[in-house]
């Protein structure tokens, strides 16, 4: 089964950002993306953001997730 998962964008960098999540930083891919910025939220499948969400959605996935 794939999984996307919500990351919080750290920093920009180009067509790439570097991301956090679960205490794990990653740099991802934002080709798909429009306007992405620090403290946006992300969901990533791999090393690529696949769309944005909003802070209340990425943490309840990441509570369930985690628990």
């Amino acid at each position: 089964m794939c999984q996307s998962v919500p990351c919080e964008v750290v920093e920009v960098q180009g067509q790439w950002a570097q991301v956090e999540a679960h205490g794990h930083n990653h740099r991802v891919y934002l080709g798909l993306l429009k306007d992405v910025n620090t403290g946006d939220y992300l969901l990533v499948h791999g090393d690529m953001a696949i769309n944005k969400i909003d802070k209340d959605e990425a943490e309840t996935v990441l509570r369930l997730t985690c628990a």
